[in-house]
C-alpha cells in the first residue's frame, strides 16, 4: 500500500544515541512497522493529490492487501481516471488502463519511473517488505516525537539487491508508526523524503493518516496520500489479486 505510505510532524528533536543494536533488533522494528499499516489483510479508501507549482490534481482510490506480497489499487475518481489500476503480486507488477483495455506487465527497467504521475515510483509502491529482507539495518539512536520514542534506523541494501538507493533512514515510533523515510542515492545525497503529516487512530490501530513524498531538488512539488477509511484483518478473496479482476473488476 500503499505505502501506503504511507510519513515529520514538526517537533522531532534528537536527544541521544543509543549505540549500535543488532541488525535483528532493527529489522524487527522495521517489520513491525510494515505489519502495522498492512495487517494480515486490509481494505482501504484513500485520496492521492499530486501538487505542482502551476497545477494540482486529486484522485480517489480503493486498495486491497493480503499479507506482504499482494496489493491491488484501483482509481475510482475523477471519471477520466476511473478504472486505472495496479496489481502487485510477489515481485511482479501489472497496470491496467481502460482507454487501451490492456493489462501490461511493468518491466524491471520501468520500476524507477513515476507511478500514476506521482512522486512515488513503481518500485516505491511495489516493494512490500523487501526492505526487511534485502537490507542490513542498524539502530543509530532515538528521538522524541509527540511523547513517543522514535527509533532512527539506517538501512543499507545488500550488494545484490535490485534497488536504486544507496541507503535509507527510517524514523519509527514505539507504537510502530513510520514517522519519516529518507532516500539517499548511491553518492549518499538525500534525494527524497516521505513524511507523516498526520497520525491518528483508524481501523482499530494507530497509523499515519496523511503522508507526503517530496523530492529534495523540487520541494514545491510533492505527492500526498490521505487515508479516508481502512479496515484491517478482513476477509479478502485470492481472486481479487488476479489480472482478470484488474481488468474486469468484480470487487
Amino acid at each position: 500500500m500503499i505505502r501506503t505510505s504511507v510519513l515529520l510532524a514538526t517537533s522531532i528533536v534528537m536527544i541521544s544515541g543509543t549505540g549500535p543494536a543488532s541488525a535483528q533488533d532493527a529489522a524487527e522494528i522495521v517489520r513491525r512497522s510494515i505489519d502495522n499499516w498492512r495487517g494480515k489483510s486490509s481494505y482501504g479508501e484513500m485520496t492521492m493529490t499530486v501538487h505542482r507549482p502551476t497545477w494540482e490534481r486529486t484522485m480517489s482510490m480503493r486498495a486491497w492487501t493480503q499479507g506482504a506480497k499482494k496489493t491491488l489499487v484501483r482509481v475510482t475518481a475523477p471519471k477520466k481516471d476511473a478504472g486505472n489500476g495496479t496489481l502487485m503480486v510477489d515481485n511482479n507488477m501489472w497496470s491496467y488502463a481502460p482507454k487501451v483495455n490492456r493489462v501490461i506487465k511493468v518491466p524491471s527497467s520501468m520500476m524507477g519511473q513515476s507511478w500514476m504521475g506521482s512522486d512515488f515510483s513503481n518500485k516505491d509502491v511495489s516493494r512490500a517488505d523487501t526492505i526487511v529482507d534485502e537490507y542490513d539495518h542498524t539502530l543509530l539512536g532515538e528521538e522524541k516525537h509527540q511523547g513517543h520514542t522514535v527509533y532512527v534506523i539506517e538501512s543499507i541494501p545488500h550488494e545484490e539487491a535490485a534497488v536504486v538507493w544507496g541507503k535509507e533512514v527510517l524514523r519509527i515510533r514505539d507504537d510502530d508508526v513510520l514517522v519519516s523515510q529518507e532516500f539517499y542515492d548511491q553518492d549518499g545525497v538525500l534525494a527524497k523524503v516521505l513524511k507523516s503529516l498526520e497520525i491518528g487512530d483508524m481501523g482499530g490501530r494507530t497509523i499515519a493518516i496523511r503522508q507526503r513524498m517530496t523530492k529534495t531538488e523540487t520541494e514545491d512539488e510533492w505527492t500526498e496520500f490521505r487515508i479516508d477509511g481502512v479496515e484491517f484483518d478482513v476477509e479478502v478473496s485470492d481472486n481479487v489479486f488476479t489480472r482478470s479482476n484488474l481488468q474486469n473488476p468484480r470487487e
